[in-house]
């Protein structure tokens, strides 16, 4: 399984999302601009010391995501502008949910390429913009690792 954060413009939510994704043995990719530096420094002041032991990748733009992905790999696209429930899809081990800046969600362009495979998490309060993007991350990303079986057991 793949996240993919597009411009991520907030340390501590990337950091949030990138332990969960270590948690999970799921690949973080990461599309520049960045809101942050990734030096160790800044790294370990914004308390992510497990750096290291995530499978972090970080491209110039989306273009590379996608051309990387295994043939047969879906791509998701995480926004509160639709109304297909993020629990509809059948997900695969190898697809990727993709995310959009904290302030700005994902670019109209790319929602409008990819309106088939666009999908929310439902609010019930219509007064809720949306959900803090490593709260969304968690959400949409354990639903598709226990259709893939892949949430593993703790020992």
């Amino acid at each position: 399984m793949n996240v993919v954060l597009i411009e991520p413009e907030i340390p501590p939510n990337t950091g949030n999302i990138a332990r969960l994704c270590m948690a999970s043995n799921t690949t973080l990719h990461l599309v520049e601009p960045l809101g942050f530096r990734t030096d160790e420094a800044t790294l370990r002041r914004a308390g992510m010391d497990y750096w290291h032991e995530v499978d972090v990748r970080i491209h110039k733009s989306f273009e590379p995501v996608r051309a990387g992905a295994p043939a047969g790999a879906t791509f998701y696209f995480l926004t509160p502008h639709v109304t297909r429930s993020y629990l509809e899809p059948r997900y695969g081990r190898d697809d990727y949910l993709v995310f959009g800046r904290e302030s700005i969600g994902l670019p109209p362009a790319l929602l409008a390429a990819h309106e088939a495979t666009c999908i929310a998490i439902p609010m019930a309060n219509p007064r809720a913009r949306s959900l803090n993007l490593a709260a969304s991350a968690a959400i949409v990303l354990y639903e598709a690792l226990r259709q893939t079986h892949a949430t593993g057991k703790r020992q």
